[in-house]
C-alpha cells in the first residue's frame, strides 16, 4: 500500500461540500498555490467527486479494486499506461479500470475532475511493479 505522506501531493479527502450545498469550484481554483492538488468536492452515494489543478507527475500506481474516471476541464493532461499514453485536451475524459498500472502528468496545469470510490486510496494501493 502506497504511504501518502511519501509523495509531495496536497490530497485533501475531507467532503469540502455537503450534499445541498453549492459547489463552488471557481474559488478553490483560484485560491490553489499546489503544483498537485487534489480535493475532494463532494460524495454521491459511495462515489467522490474530486478536483485536481495539477501541474507535473504523479508517480506510477495502481488501485486493485477501484476504477478512476478523469474528465478535463481545463488544460491538458496526460494518463500514461504500460505500452501507450493517452492525450486528453479540455472537455475529453477517460477511465482507468482496476488494476492497471498508470501515472498522470500534467504538461503545463490543467484543471481535472476524478470520480472514484470514497474508500481508494490516491497513492495507490497496489504494487506498480
Amino acid at each position: 500500500m502506497s504511504d501518502p505522506s511519501k509523495f509531495p501531493y496536497a490530497t485533501h479527502l475531507d467532503v469540502k461540500f455537503p450534499a445541498l450545498c453549492l459547489v463552488d469550484v471557481p474559488s478553490l481554483i483560484k485560491a490553489c498555490t499546489e503544483k498537485w492538488y487534489n480535493q475532494t468536492l463532494c460524495k454521491v452515494n459511495e462515489s467522490v467527486v474530486r478536483l485536481g489543478v495539477l501541474q507535473g507527475e504523479y508517480h506510477w500506481h495502481k488501485h486493485e479494486n477501484d476504477d478512476e474516471f478523469f474528465f478535463v476541464l481545463d488544460g491538458h493532461f496526460i494518463i500514461d499506461l504500460e505500452g501507450r499514453s493517452v492525450n486528453l485536451q479540455k472537455f475529453e475524459g477517460f477511465v482507468v479500470p482496476k488494476g492497471i498500472v498508470h501515472r498522470t502528468r500534467a504538461p503545463d496545469r490543467a484543471i481535472v475532475l476524478m470520480v472514484e470510490t470514497a474508500s481508494i486510496i490516491p497513492t495507490g494501493d497496489g504494487s506498480a511493479e
